[in-house]
């Protein structure tokens, strides 16, 4: 598809990160520029710098968990500028879920599956049939991410989950618009290949009530700054992508028509490869990893079992020879009574 002067496109998750990274790309490129977010402060902030920029620029506050707000979203998109090309199903959230998959609140996976996975089929229905009746060239991207995507991190596994569900719908979306003969394309990104500096991390701050937390966290939530920080403790440095990479390569993936954007990562790569020998070969999931810090707290909980475990033997071997001295003592005093 050819980006130019004059098109539209829509992008949510639009004030900050990814989103905004996308919004400044497609200015460039001269389009107009729809920003849906749920932070209303941010934002403003974004379309200020934006439309001070010369961009045309429509900015709505939208929650992409209510598909009435995303209908309505859309609604102001076409009576604003009248059409839409580009739609970028980008919002996500982090769940805050704790522990293992059995510990976990079911309002997590709700909240998360409520943006992350329901948002992307929100801003399909409410765009995809209007931009496909139109008959001009189009394009839907919905972001994904490698964990869950290419292989989940079992520490993260609530939102692994949800972006292994974008990558099948999108896959679905892209048969389905095959199959109408729609000129309309699909693709699923995959922001990386490092880590990402976004807000995702404090997701938390806009969790809506309806999902709330049923009981306290066990630990305070870790900030993108506090987990480099740790991981640094830890010894590892940290490679961070850009987030106006991730724009490029949506630009570029658009142009090309390129279903899977997808950057270029020997890790990535090879994370791929990996699961996919494992299903072949009928092989249990050796490939799944973890963060160091998530080992770290594993090898210290073992290193407490361990400790404890330590404790136990040493207490029933003080025990065991309190009782053999008392067993002895009692075998002397019958001796001596013998001799008496």
């Amino acid at each position: 598809m050819e980006l130019r002067a004059g098109q539209v496109a829509v992008v949510t998750g639009a004030a900050s990160g990814i989103g905004l990274a996308m919004a400044r790309r497609f200015a460039a490129e001269g389009m107009s520029v729809v920003l849906g977010d749920v932070e209303p402060g941010a934002l403003a902030e974004a379309a200020d710098e934006l439309m001070q920029g010369g961009a045309q620029i429509l900015a709505r506050t939208v929650d992409v968990s209510d598909p009435e707000e995303v209908r309505a979203f859309a609604d102001a998109a076409y009576d604003t500028f009248g059409a839409v090309h580009v739609l970028c199903n980008n919002a996500g959230v982090g769940s805050g879920a704790e522990g293992r998959m059995w510990e976990h609140e079911p309002n997590d996976w709700k909240w998360a599956f409520s943006v992350n996975v329901w948002g992307v089929f929100h801003g399909i229905q409410a765009f995809l049939p209007r931009m496909i009746a139109s008959g001009e060239p189009g394009h839907v991207v919905n972001t994904s991410s490698a964990d869950g995507g290419i292989a989940p991190l079992p520490t993260a596994s609530v939102y692994a989950v949800t972006k292994a569900a974008v990558v099948t719908m999108t896959e679905s979306l892209y048969a389905h618009l095959r199959a109408e003969h729609a000129r309309v394309g699909a693709s699923v990104l995959f922001p990386g290949p490092h880590m990402l500096r976004t807000g995702l991390w404090e997701s938390h701050r806009n969790r809506p009530e309806r999902f709330a937390k049923e009981r306290p966290r066990r630990t305070p939530y870790r900030s993108l700054d506090q987990w480099e920080a740790a991981m640094k403790e830890a010894g590892q440095e940290i490679a961070f992508t850009p987030v106006e990479d991730i724009a490029e390569l949506v630009v570029e993936g658009i142009r090309a028509d390129r279903f899977w954007m997808l950057p270029e990562s020997e890790h990535s790569d090879g994370q791929i490869r990996a699961r996919s020998r494992s299903m072949l070969d009928r092989a249990n999931p050796s490939y799944l990893e973890s963060f160091i810090l998530d080992q770290d707290q594993d090898q210290d909980q073992d290193q407490d079992q361990d400790q404890d475990q330590d404790q136990e033997r040493d207490q029933n071997q003080n025990q065991n020879q309190d009782q053999d001295r008392d067993q002895e003592q009692d075998q002397d005093r019958d001796r001596d009574r013998d001799r008496d």
